[in-house]
């Protein structure tokens, strides 16, 4: 199950979490936006026994920020709440160039963890490549299809939710003195009165 969280909507106490940065299309421009594909595969790959939060810089309905700083400063928070950055980018200088798409990825990269997808079939593949250099130097999973990107996000996901765990037993163990993974040996009540 995921929770879809739309731009500028609240966002929700911290769990499971992606972002889907990338490119966005222009309202009613001739190229639809590849986020629905995202979000359906997300919602058919997501196993985690939780809901996953799934941030999305695209309003709901279509309506667009009053003001540029709303947009840019929820999808900051939204970026720096998420487990994983997915990054999308079917490069179309012509209807999706994603000039800010490229800041973003060169902000984060450094920071938090991402995972890049470039379509070898877009429009303009040519321009992702220094994306997907910057993202050999940092390590950072590059996929070729949605499906693999989302699967590479997802696995983040995963390991984040494993990470939680065992950090969390280590400290309930420190402030306790019981092992978690062991059971308590029981008390004996013989010879007490």
């Amino acid at each position: 199950m995921i929770n879809l969280v739309m731009a500028r909507e609240a966002l929700p106490v911290p769990g499971r979490s992606v972002f889907l940065a990338g490119p966005t299309p222009r309202l009613g421009g001739p190229v639809e936006s590849w986020r629905p594909a995202a979000i359906a595969e997300l919602e058919a790959q997501w196993d985690g026994g939780i809901p996953l939060d799934v941030f999305s810089p695209e309003s709901r309905g279509g309506i667009r920020a009053e003001h540029y700083d709303d947009q840019v400063g929820w999808e900051t928070a939204a970026r720096e709440q998420a487990d994983v950055v997915l990054f999308w980018i079917p490069r179309d200088l012509d209807h999706m160039p994603g000039f800010t798409t490229n800041v973003e990825f060169g902000l984060d990269v450094a920071l938090r963890k991402v995972v890049l997808g470039c379509p070898p079939d877009c429009p303009n593949p040519e321009r992702n490549r220094y994306l997907e250099w910057v993202a050999a130097q940092h390590s950072v999973p590059v996929r070729k299809t949605l499906p693999d990107t989302v699967a590479a996000s997802l696995a983040i996901v995963a390991a984040a939710m494993t990470e939680f765990r065992e950090l969390s037993a280590h400290q309930i163990s420190e402030v306790t003195g019981i092992a978690l993974t062991q059971a308590a040996a029981p008390v004996s009540t013989e010879g007490k009165a």
